[in-house]
């Protein structure tokens, strides 16, 4: 049983949203909070919300009640690049530089772990 969550056009840069991602990939979901609250990135605060939520997607799929979050793991954390906004900033002489501020989309997949 699987829980997926996706937050689409979070403002930041994809490459230090990777650096995060790649802190909790393949851990348990316990230690990959801890992990979070430790690191200090900016990107920490949207996939935390975004592991919170596969958490609590794959909880509601379960009417037994059987899992909790000690049982799961975090299966696929990636992130993709988002849409630019093209901002213009005006400089001497008449110029203008193109500013453009990047955004990126977080998928999270949480699970058990697979016995093998």
């Amino acid at each position: 049983m699987e829980g997926r969550a996706i937050a689409r056009f979070v403002r930041g840069s994809p490459r230090r949203a990777r650096q995060v991602a790649e802190l909790i990939r393949g851990k348990p979901v316990e230690e990959a909070y801890a992990i979070l609250d430790f690191t200090p990135k900016a990107a920490v605060r949207s996939i935390r919300e975004t592991l919170r939520s596969a958490v609590h997607n794959v909880l509601d799929l379960d009417e037994s009640r059987r899992i909790g979050v000690e049982d799961l793991v975090v299966k696929r954390i990636h992130v993709d690049e988002g849409p630019r906004l093209k901002r213009i900033r005006p400089r001497a002489m008449g110029r203008a530089f193109r500013i453009r501020k990047q955004s990126n989309h977080v998928t999270v997949v949480v699970g058990l772990p697979d016995e093998d």
